[in-house]
């Protein structure tokens, strides 16, 4: 500490002892409350993705017009849906549906994309589907070789290969995800990271008894899809990890949202949406409970895409349905002060997550790659 004391203009034998004394302990004083009021720096960041989620539901709740027998599986009872998810008002739904987005991000964090309070948050890759979203969101640019969302390695660097070649974070960093074509999107190869999606096993040294049971019903479980797994093993892996190897950078993308609305299973969406705000309680607590993360982690949470609006165009997304590019973005960091939802703002884009990502943990992302987004504005 520097401590600077400009007494008097008088000659010094003309201040009094007592004087310089009580300067002194005032200045001290006031120093050491200066750690208090300094914010904790942040060492990791977490950014967590649930595919095709829209931002209607995150900032007005459940639909009461979609929640109806015909969405929910074959005409299943919705009335305990209903009593789970259905209020007066749209912030009383909302904080039914996501009780932990709301505590988390509402008070002090930055939540980007609620249109009804003036705040936009798009992607900018013009597609309005899976692949181009994560890519952008990984590498803070839009790219249209990327046009479909076939299961090939990303030709573009990602933020996250980027942080895992800097000698600071190399062996730091890891990718988990439900569909099979995000270990792609972020490119294994490239990234040199842990990369693990879909029914794939994980195997790391030593090797924790709960994560081998993991891999087991990833390989054992029946498969309602192909190329992804439910969200459960996903995040159990994820947090496995965790406990296991501490990575400063941590990539967690969910897909049951996405799956569900396709199928027109709206009830199933809900649900869907409602556990992966349980999963990120449960990360957040688990972080909280580890002197690695505590109190100097941020955590983003999006998506790759939104939905439509109008009849059945909610259970869709892409060139055809424009308003499936609007999307959320949450971001909360200790000491941050956003006040929740952003309201009259200037629009954010996808593009800007990568760099923000990366400037928490003071490197600019924007530097390295000219084409990403400038980092969001968190003032």
């Amino acid at each position: 500490m520097l401590l600077v004391l400009r007494v008097s203009s008088a000659p010094m034998k003309t201040v009094s002892f007592l004087s310089l004394r009580n300067l002194l302990v005032l200045s001290l004083l006031c120093g050491l409350r200066l750690p208090a009021q300094q914010q904790t720096p942040v060492r990791n960041v977490v950014l967590v993705m649930t595919d095709g989620m829209r931002w209607q539901e995150i900032f007005r709740g459940a639909d009461e017009t979609l929640l109806t027998p015909e969405n929910y599986y074959n005409k299943r009872d919705v009335a305990p849906l209903k009593q789970q998810f259905l209020a007066a008002t749209a912030e009383e739904r909302r904080r039914k549906l996501m009780p932990f987005f709301w505590e988390h991000f509402g008070s002090t964090g930055f939540i980007f994309g609620d249109q009804d309070a003036g705040s936009t948050a798009s992607v900018t890759n013009g597609k309005n589907f899976s692949y181009p979203g994560y890519s952008e969101t990984l590498t803070g640019h839009p790219d249209p070789r990327i046009d479909s969302n076939d299961d090939k390695p990303n030709p573009n660097l990602t933020v996250l290969a980027w942080l895992n070649h800097t000698p600071k974070f190399k062996g730091s960093v890891a990718a988990f995800g439900a569909w099979h074509t995000i270990a792609n999107a972020v490119n294994a190869e490239k990234c040199g990271c842990v990369d693990n999606a879909a029914y794939d096993p994980l195997v790391i040294s030593p090797m924790p008894p709960a994560l081998a049971v993991l891999n087991a019903v990833k390989r054992d479980s029946p498969r309602e899809w192909d190329d992804e797994t439910f969200d459960a093993p996903t995040f159990y892996t994820a947090a496995e990890y965790v406990k296991a190897k501490k990575p400063h950078v941590l990539y967690i993308s969910l897909g049951e949202t996405d799956e569900w609305a396709h199928a027109g299973n709206y009830g199933e969406y809900l649900l869907s949406a409602n556990r992966a705000d349980q999963y990120l309680k449960q990360l957040w607590d688990l972080l909280q409970s580890m002197p690695e993360y505590r109190d100097s982690t941020a955590l983003i949470f999006t998506t790759d895409h939104g939905r439509g609006t109008v009849g059945k165009a909610w259970q869709t997304h892409g060139e055809k349905t424009p308003e499936s590019k609007d999307i959320f973005i949450a971001v909360s960091a200790p000491g941050m002060n956003g006040n929740g939802v952003q309201k009259n703002v200037a629009l954010v884009t996808q593009s800007q997550v990568a760099a923000t990502l990366a400037r928490f943990l003071g490197e600019d992302w924007k530097t390295a790659e000219p084409a990403a987004g400038a980092p969001l504005p968190l003032k």
